[in-house]
């Protein structure tokens, strides 16, 4: 076991009152290392440093951020495995397969960051005072206190952290209690890739004790969250009383349509990675299916065939599809839900029991009551809910039956059928032809309703972590 050190203003700090905690590895319950508990004096140090930080990054051209951001990128590409692999692992109980993808994310997200850096346009618009001109000009906010999450604790830091650093802002990091390490090691890579010392820190801790302090802090101008509903309204009716600037990914309850063209074998398959990649927890996965009635019988018995063909072994092994929950508590949620829907009447088609420790079997509901836990909120876990429906109306008000809208997916090879239902399903995105959890470092992610406010990606995250400023000109008689 190791003893990690906190990030702060460039220095590895322990917490002031000495606190620590331990973070465990939900596949084998192993202590992997003890990481300093925050408090308010910690977070507080960190928010000053990065007021510090933010005049040093924010002064240097663009074309030194840009240039900081790509060699953050080409780290990751070189050392990324040396750096993230075996964290990921044993600490977010990823498969080998799934943090070689988060690694690659990350070098794709950094690229995609460095190069917004120099695209912070502005515009100009015409005065009805022929003596005036007017122009908008975009500037970052100040100090950014991004709260992570633990399912995706590299690519989604990263997406939180880079398109803020490319848009001149520095950072208060405070990643989820049970992936510290990770977001540890990211801070480092960014300061190993150039970004000034103060500009980038990393806290952690507890939600009470370090990330409210972070969200409350006066001199934090904006707050990241990516993280459950619940979590993300505490968030917004803090930061709404301080009237700073929020971006919040939140939960979703995913809908995903199969149409009566579709082959019922393939969809099941892509019906299957949806919702079983890295065990069911991403915020997009697809938890809902609805399926049009001619096809519904061969694709539940196709995707019961799928789900109970999953490979369920050691984290490292290629074959591996997906591992445990990560916590005893998120266990205890999923199978809940499960026992509620089961109660109200669904069946279970295969699934909805403990395979070993935290890894809970491939779970299908058919037919949960519409008004159950296992319809209605996010499980976050392998659990997936079909019903059948008459027709693409049908299906499209089975998707919008919902306070969620992160993401949806429609299978068919109909386009017409497929961008129909896209323009109606009230959703942050909808995918044709595929499962409903997409990535693109240059898409607009983000949700309706209850899945968050604001978009990450592209040139949609600088402008979410930029100020518009508008400014006019006297510039005198015009010559004849």
């Amino acid at each position: 076991m190791k003893d990690f050190h906190m990030l702060i203003g460039g220095k590895a700090m322990p917490a002031a009152n000495g606190g620590t905690f331990e973070v465990t590895a939900p596949a084998t319950g192993a202590v992997l290392a003890q990481v300093p508990r925050a408090g308010a004096g910690d977070v507080d140090c960190a928010v000053r440093a990065a007021v510090r930080g933010f005049e040093a990054w924010y002064r240097l051209r663009p074309a030194e951020r840009e240039a900081a951001l790509l060699r953050a990128a080409s780290l990751a590409e070189a050392e990324g495995q040396a750096r993230f692999l075996d964290t990921l692992i044993d600490e977010s109980g990823s498969t080998i397969t799934k943090a070689r993808g988060e690694i690659a994310y990350t070098v794709d997200l950094l690229r995609t960051a460095a190069g917004e850096a120099r695209r912070l346009y502005g515009e100009t618009f015409p005065n009805d005072d022929p003596h005036r001109m007017s122009l908008v000009i975009r500037e970052p906010l100040g100090v950014v206190g991004v709260v992570s999450p633990y399912n995706a604790p590299l690519s989604l830091l990263t997406k939180m952290c880079a398109f803020p650093l490319a848009a001149g802002n520095s950072l208060v990091i405070k990643p989820s209690e049970e992936t510290p390490l990770t977001a540890l090691a990211f801070g480092r890579l960014l300061l190993d890739a150039g970004v000034p010392p103060e500009a980038v820190s990393v806290v952690t801790g507890f939600g009470a004790e370090c990330g409210a302090e972070l969200i409350n802090h006066p001199d934090v101008r904006c707050i990241a969250l990516t993280g459950s509903t619940n979590t993300g309204i505490a968030v917004g009716q803090a930061g709404l009383t301080k009237m700073r600037r929020m971006q919040l990914e939140l939960g979703g309850k995913s809908a995903l349509l199969v149409l009566k063209d579709m082959d019922p074998v393939k969809a099941a398959k892509i019906a299957a990675q949806g919702i079983f990649t890295h065990s069911g927890q991403i915020c997009m996965a697809n938890s809902r299916i609805a399926v049009e009635r001619e096809i519904y019988q061969p694709f539940i018995e196709a995707l019961k065939a799928e789900a109970e063909s999953l490979y369920l072994g050691d984290l490292r092994e290629e074959r591996t599809v997906y591992g445990p929950l990560i916590n005893a508590r998120a266990v205890e949620k999923v199978l809940e839900h499960v026992r509620a829907a089961v109660d109200g009447g669904a069946k279970i088609l295969t699934g909805g029991e403990i395979y070993k420790g935290l890894v809970v079997k491939p779970t299908v509901l058919l037919d949960p009551p519409r008004d159950s836990l296992a319809w209605r909120e996010e499980s976050f876990g392998p659990v997936t809910s079909v019903v059948a429906v008459d027709d693409l109306q049908e299906a499209i008000d089975v998707a919008n039956d919902s306070e969620y809208g992160l993401s949806a997916a429609v299978l068919t090879s109909n386009l017409q059928w497929g961008l129909h239902a896209a323009r109606r399903i009230a959703s942050g995105a909808v995918h044709i032809g595929t499962h409903s959890f997409q990535s693109n470092a240059l898409a607009p992610i983000g949700g309706v309703g209850l899945s968050g406010m604001g978009r990450s990606g592209g040139h949609y995250s600088t402008e979410e972590f930029t100020e518009v400023k508008w400014i006019s000109v006297d510039v005198g008689s015009l010559p004849c």
